[in-house]
């Protein structure tokens, strides 16, 4: 086939190579005319002849929709990068030799002979040898990378953070296309009405996804009002999910500030991101039921707990009115009086008492008073002037005992019982004291 006609070359055997075939028809596609054109069925004829001298060919693809009818098992072979199909019918001989079960979204490699099928105008692939393409090589690098970023301290618990009650917004990186958006915004959304997203779409799987998934990430965790982040994928085959356990993205969400949620494919998937992420959820569903509080639970709690208070204290003050009748009620209270009757006469008898050891200590006192009056007096210089003695002082003020000290002429100061004098000594006699 050349120039989008069948040439010569690629005809039947036994149709000329120039003039008109069987039938009547132009030999070749470069002899049609819209006069003379070929019906499909001849068309379909001759790309059956071209198919048919292909030999058996190698492919790799991605399974989708297997189905057994029979002793036949048929399903589509997806080149996930270019998002071309191609239908495949085998055996189950065929498949039942691969040890394991041919599963949607399982990524093999099969030796099959092209086939054309001039009724539906489709081609197929009939396969002898089905294998699983390079999951066991993929296995153990992810079962490496996990040894290298659990013994970095990744995984551990205390690196985990707490996702917010109410979360200001949520950011959520998702698929172009794909229910995990809607399966965590409408879920988030119902329990929590006034939640806000801010979505980064990006390629979930293929040779993008690891670039763009690390990048939403690293934007969305610098966004100082998103509080969590969602990294949401649904289902798919262990291929599928495989940028997911890419150590790019890995990191890029171990460095994330912001608390990091996980939800990638279905419950029984663990890629590598779930281990690092501060909570895993095993669905996109579940992720945005977690991700916000139950509104109307939390009215619900919060009714509750109001009732629960208002019961409380109704119950404290109806137990406390009632203890407050009770003593009311008692005697002593309705008659509080009563209660000192018992008290007054001690009360008497103590104030007779202290009224007389008061007199009795005020009375010692008074003797002790004037008996200590009286020596003082005794002893004061006052009283040997009052019986007509007087006080001799020099100039200096200094007491005269011995008149011998004394000259004609010095000045002398007395000070008498009432009243002081000044005098002049006009002699001095000597003392006649042995």
């Amino acid at each position: 086939m050349t120039d989008g006609s069948l040439s010569p070359d690629n005809a039947p055997q036994g149709a000329s190579a120039s003039g008109p075939a069987a039938g009547g028809f132009p030999g070749t596609a470069a002899d049609t005319t819209a006069e003379r054109p070929w019906p499909v069925h001849h068309l379909t004829g001759k790309i059956g002849q071209y198919v048919h001298r292909m030999g058996p060919v190698w492919v790799e693809g991605q399974v989708l929709r297997p189905s057994r009818w029979k002793n036949l098992v048929f399903f589509d072979l997806r080149d996930p990068s270019e998002n071309a199909t191609l239908g495949v019918s085998a055996l189950s001989s065929v498949v039942d030799r691969m040890g394991t079960p041919l599963d949607d979204g399982s990524r093999v490699v099969l030796h099959a002979r092209p086939r054309w099928w001039a009724r539906s105008g489709a081609l197929k692939l009939d396969a002898a040898d089905i294998r699983h393409a390079g999951v066991g090589d993929l296995l153990a690098q992810i079962e490496a990378l996990k040894e290298a970023l659990a013994a970095e301290g990744l995984f551990d618990a205390e690196r985990k953070q707490p996702l917010p009650f109410v979360p200001r917004r949520v950011g959520l990186v998702c698929a172009t296309q794909g229910e995990a958006e809607h399966d965590v915004v409408v879920n988030a959304t119902k329990r929590w009405p006034s939640v806000t997203f801010e979505i980064r779409r990006v390629s979930v799987q293929g040779q993008h996804a690891v670039r763009e998934v690390s990048q939403a990430i690293e934007e969305l965790d610098a966004i100082p009002d998103v509080d969590v982040i969602v990294v949401a994928r649904g289902g798919g085959s262990f291929e599928d999910l495989i940028a997911f356990s890419d150590e790019r993205v890995v990191r890029a969400a171990a460095a994330c500030e912001t608390p990091l949620v996980s939800a990638i494919g279905h419950e029984k998937d663990s890629p590598v991101l779930d281990l690092v992420a501060d909570y895993r959820a095993s669905t996109p569903t579940d992720a945005g039921k977690r991700i916000v509080p139950d509104a109307a639970q939390e009215r619900a709690g919060v009714d509750q707990a109001r009732r629960d208070m208002r019961a409380a204290l109704e119950a404290l003050v109806a137990r406390e009115a009632r203890g407050l009748d009770q003593f009311r009620s008692r005697p002593v209270l309705a008659h509080p009086h009563r209660m000192l009757d018992p008290y007054r006469e001690s009360v008497a008898r103590a104030r007779t008492s202290a009224d007389r050891a008061l007199v009795a200590i005020l009375a010692g006192a008074d003797g002790a008073t004037r008996e200590l009056g009286a020596a003082l007096r005794a002893l004061s210089p006052q009283g040997t002037l009052d019986r007509g003695y007087a006080i001799a002082r020099d100039a200096a003020g200094a007491v005269i005992r011995d008149a011998s000290t004394l000259t004609s002429a010095d000045a002398i100061h007395l000070r008498f019982a009432a009243g002081e004098a000044e005098a002049s000594v006009t002699s001095v006699s000597p003392s006649t004291i042995a």
